[in-house]
């Protein structure tokens, strides 16, 4: 048989076209499996120290362990959630005094229209009316799309939990057949693969959630000393928001200024624009490189691509997982001989050597490493 480094050039880039093509149109079909799966990859390995923690210290059989550990990842996106509605709330409780302002910053805004480009109010009014006309005929339809994808995303999330629960309990089934697939020679490197995975992913989420808090927290102050009203639950979605990467900002900030249009008027509208892209630059040059940059070492321009095709195969949940697929494959290419370039390709060029095998790790964390082979010493 030829080996791969004995083929020609157009061979190896035929191969390897082909092979994205398929990946793609394999994620592109398999999008309702492979994005709770992935979702569930990344909780299961936030929870897994937790689920290992509570099987040895706690005498807890490994089924019970998991089912805790998921339901405290409920109960912590259950405080999320009821923090945020709380405040949505407060916003529900003055909407009498919400749409007043609505309409008295509309007035203003036809006042200034038609003193500026002589269009008469009652013209604007057609206009708008006309509008409203067209969009109630569609209404219909829209409200149909929105409950469908609620439902969808519900749906999900019940697919997400369980995904998470049978990662965590047959892990070690799971790093069995890795191991058996891959051969018992290279069980090493399967084990090393495994152990960088799991420390670059929570690692990576830890950095995440970091990010967020602060630019949460930045966010309230900065609103709240605008004297903007709503600040907490500004900052609140803001941070949130942050996570998406490029669209969550623009989001945040569309959601900011209509709040602040309607409670304050069109006058804080540039204080709060230039207060929301001044904590979003120093986000993505100074939180975004040290907290989280250094985390994944993936390269921006490799990070920016990956979010392109991740939102266009996979939506939003593309641009979110984007960044820890890539930085996955980064550390099995880094790993595997012929794909070695791939790996420094999304590298970054001050990556450091990278550390020798973790299997104290794993060993720590409960995988059954007893039948990996050892490292042979000269």
């Amino acid at each position: 048989m030829i080996s791969l480094k004995q083929n020609p050039f157009y061979t190896k880039l035929a191969m390897v076209l082909i092979s994205l093509i398929a990946l793609c149109y394999i994620a592109v079909l398999g999008k309702t499996v492979l994005v709770p799966l992935v979702f569930a990859l990344l909780f299961s390995v936030m929870l897994l120290p937790l689920a290992g923690f509570l099987e040895r210290r706690c005498r807890f059989p490994r089924s019970l362990a998991s089912i805790v550990s998921v339901l405290l990842l409920v109960g912590s996106l259950a405080g999320l959630l009821y923090l945020v509605g709380s405040q949505i709330s407060n916003l529900a409780d003055d909407w009498p005094q919400f749409k007043q302002q609505v309409m008295s910053s509309i007035t203003s805004v036809q006042q200034w229209i038609s003193a500026k480009f002589h269009i008469r109010i009652r013209q604007q009014m057609t206009y708008v009316n006309n509008a409203t006309s067209k969009l109630l005929e569609t209404g219909g339809s829209v409200i149909g799309n929105v409950a469908m994808s609620v439902s969808s995303l519900v749906l999900t999330l019940v697919f997400i939990l369980i995904d998470t629960f049978f990662l965590l309990y047959y892990r070690r089934l799971i790093i069995r057949f890795l191991v058996a697939v891959f051969r018992e020679e290279n069980a090493v490197i399967v084990y090393d693969i495994i152990a960088q995975v799991q420390s670059r992913i929570r690692q990576y989420i830890l950095g995440l959630m970091l990010e967020m808090v602060i630019v949460a927290t930045a966010t309230c102050l900065a609103l709240w000393i605008l004297g903007i009203k709503y600040a907490i639950l500004l900052g609140l979605l803001t941070g949130l928001f942050n996570l998406v990467p490029y669209i969550g900002i623009i989001t945040a900030l569309l959601l900011s200024l209509l709040v602040t249009f309607a409670t304050a008027g069109a006058a804080k509208l540039l204080l709060v624009i230039a207060v929301t892209l001044g904590i979003h630059l120093i986000d993505s040059n100074v939180l975004l490189p040290v907290i989280v940059g250094s985390k994944v070492r993936i390269n921006a321009f490799i990070t920016i691509l990956a979010v392109v095709i991740g939102e266009n195969i996979w939506g939003i949940a593309g641009t979110f997982l984007a960044i820890p697929i890539i930085a996955i494959a980064k550390i099995v290419f880094d790993r595997i001989e012929p794909l070695k370039p791939w790996g420094l390709l999304f590298g970054d060029e001050r990556d450091e050597k990278q550390p020798e095998p973790l299997k104290e790790e794993i060993v720590e964390q409960g995988h059954d490493v007893t039948n990996a082979p050892e490292k042979k010493t000269s």
